[in-house]
């Protein structure tokens, strides 16, 4: 097995690395877990190689082992762990260093981008002192040096302002910002080797985008080798060089990405490329994904140059018309909306001196029985807020909001009760959105019994039939939800939305925090139960393969406005505004030579935009 896996890691290799000792060497690593006097396996005999200037992506499901066994390099586990085997950095075996030896090593040597960067960071310290601690516990140098690096380091990961994140604390950044944040503080002491673990998970397409052409520049600057933890398939095409598959705990498979992807030779490779949501596939043209690139690529920058205002008035005019169009179509034999927004404004209100916030301005949606309609866009939008408001939660400032034909915006609060027996809402993390003091059973009943339609033996035999429809064992209604794995947590959430049998289901987000396998099952779950139970659904999402795959409408919205709507086809293979294009062309595809034609569109639509 370790000569196979080895064997496979050395193809396809760029000629640029050579043939010099590797910066990092992974020999025999095991990694066991103490659990109730016994140990278990979370890695087991793993072998590996990086160089220097070389991508190794590390792939998998949660459970796999992959950042289990990357963070035990750096001693980083908690106490009921136990390593073994050999790691080795330029040649020097690290595995078992301990206090200030191992302390030199982190940071200075190997350097660790996290998945969320607001809780790797420390909260009660501005950015610029956080960087300026990373550098001077590793080098001797003065406060002023310090900062004039820090303050380099910031526009070096290309921050807009650097003098302004130095002095700002964590949670006065946004996510993509923060990132780059963390980013440069990983990068302060120049590391060998830089571990980065779901580093782009959390952010948007766009600013995902953002970071993954950040991460290719400093590759090819410092020349640092670079271990990728990941489930996404795109962004491993975008960025890697080779890929080391694992399924519990073991390398199943490695070799270059383009073997890889095109080439799978194990059924779990095979299985976990299949269940990759593709941007296109949701099209009944099997060329669809070809489509949406040629359809891009018809707004070059020859194309784009010299458009005046009149032009993207006409632009606008031609959108507005396509929707009314799209309205008139989704109408026909579909009856009354579920769903209506006429006008739609929507604020958040004065808090203290923080002042009144609008976050949706002039929405127009309509939503009919059994349909989905995707809305898209980046994070502050207003996407969620417009889901929020349709369930009730949020006050509507200006316009009309109809729920199954009852207005809402200025509904009495037990007109409002009435109405959520209506509707349901799925949320996107499904480990907060549960009571960890109930049992699964009792958070599914729940709002059948302060709904009051049923109790007693009724209401035991509805939440049976609900695990039965959501695939879960009926014996799941005796457990806690930390019990369960993410995916079933989400189908106890799915089953609680539907308990009301409700007309509206709001989808948010309901698969981002899932892995790739799982998100896959959870939506053709979701997709199946609507059919069944003919509910219309609003699917908020920024991921465009999984709107493509769920929705029949595409709403795209950006700061607050809605700036396109129309049939999934017409948004997502003839998209008319300039930043629905550019959405698209930040979709990374899980193909390596489709990536880079994709990454090359992307820079032309971004140079047009300027």
């Amino acid at each position: 097995m370790t000569e196979g896996v080895n064997e496979h890691l050395d193809t396809g290799q760029s000629p640029a690395v050579g043939d010099e000792v590797p910066v990092l060497q992974v020999r025999d690593l095991c990694v066991d877990y103490g659990v109730e006097k016994e140990w278990i396996p979370a890695a087991i005999d793993l072998d590996y190689d990086v160089k220097a200037g070389e991508v190794l992506a590390i792939v998998g499901e949660s459970g796999s082992g992959k950042s289990a066994s990357s963070m035990a390099l750096l001693g980083l586990l908690p106490s009921n762990s136990r390593v073994t085997g050999s790691v080795k950095l330029n040649g020097r075996e690290i595995l078992g260093l301990t206090g200030s030896k191992l302390r030199q090593v982190r940071g200075r040597d190997v350097a660790v981008i996290f998945q969320e960067p607001m809780t790797a960071m420390n909260p009660v310290y501005t950015i610029g002192f956080q960087i300026i601690e990373t550098l001077r516990l590793h080098n001797e140098i003065s406060p002023q040096e310090a900062k004039e690096r820090a303050l380099k380091l910031l526009d070096m990961v290309e921050l807009p302002d650097p003098d302004k994140a130095f002095k700002s604390y964590p949670h006065q950044l946004s996510g993509g910002q923060r990132q780059r944040a963390m980013i440069a503080q990983s990068l302060s002491c120049d590391p060998k080797l830089l571990i980065a673990d779901e580093p782009t998970t959390a952010l948007d397409v766009t600013v995902q985008a953002e970071i993954l052409d950040l991460m290719r520049n400093l590759r090819s600057k410092l020349n640092s080798a670079i271990v990728l933890i990941t489930h996404d398939m795109g962004v491993v095409a975008d960025l890697s060089d080779k890929i080391v598959v694992m399924s519990q705990g073991r390398i199943v498979e490695a070799g270059s990405a383009e073997k890889i992807f095109h080439h799978p030779e194990h059924p779990y490779t095979q299985k976990l490329l299949a269940a990759v949501p593709h941007l296109g596939r949701g099209s009944d043209d099997d060329s669809g994904e070809i489509d949406v690139s040629a359809a891009l690529a018809a707004a070059t920058h020859s194309d784009l140059q010299g458009i005046d205002h009149a032009e993207l008035m006409r632009r606008e005019r031609e959108n507005q018309a396509r929707l009314q169009e799209a309205e008139k179509a989704a109408a026909g034999g579909k009856g009354a909306p579920v769903l209506e927004l006429t006008g739609v404004a929507i604020e958040y209100p004065k808090q203290g001196r923080v002042p009144a916030f609008r976050a949706v301005e002039d929405a127009n949606i309509t939503i009919y029985p059994r349909e989905i309609l995707g809305l898209v866009g980046e994070s502050g939008s207003g996407k969620t807020t417009i889901g929020r408001a349709a369930v009730g939660l949020l006050k509507v400032a200006e316009g009309s909001l109809k729920v199954t034909g009852q207005e809402i915006s200025n509904a009495s609060r037990k007109e409002l009760f009435e109405l959520r027996r209506s509707v349901g809402m799925v949320f996107q993390d499904p480990s907060s959105s549960l009571n960890p003091r109930l049992p699964l059973g009792e958070s599914i009943g729940e709002p059948m019994f302060l709904a009051k339609v049923a109790k007693g033996a009724d209401l035991q035999k509805r939440i049976e039939k609900l695990l039965d429809q959501v695939e879960l064992p009926r014996a799941y209604r005796n457990r806690y939800p930390h019990e369960l794995s993410g995916g079933q947590k989400q189908r106890v959430g799915i089953a609680r939305a539907l308990s009301l049998k409700p007309k509206l289901l709001v989808a948010d987000e309901p698969t981002s925090a899932l892995d790739v396998s799982v998100q896959a099952t959870v939506l053709e779950l979701l997709k199946n139960l609507q059919q069944e139970m003919g509910f219309a659904c609003l699917f908020v999402t920024h991921d465009l393969a999984v709107v493509d795959l769920m929705s029949d409408r595409i709403c795209v919205m950006r700061r607050g406005k809605i700036v396109e709507q129309g049939t999934r086809d017409q948004i997502l293979r003839s998209p008319q505004d300039p930043y629905t294009q550019r959405l698209l062309a930040a979709v990374p595809l899980p193909n390596p030579e489709k990536q880079r034609e994709r990454r090359e569109l992307r820079a032309k639509l971004m140079a047009a935009a300027e």
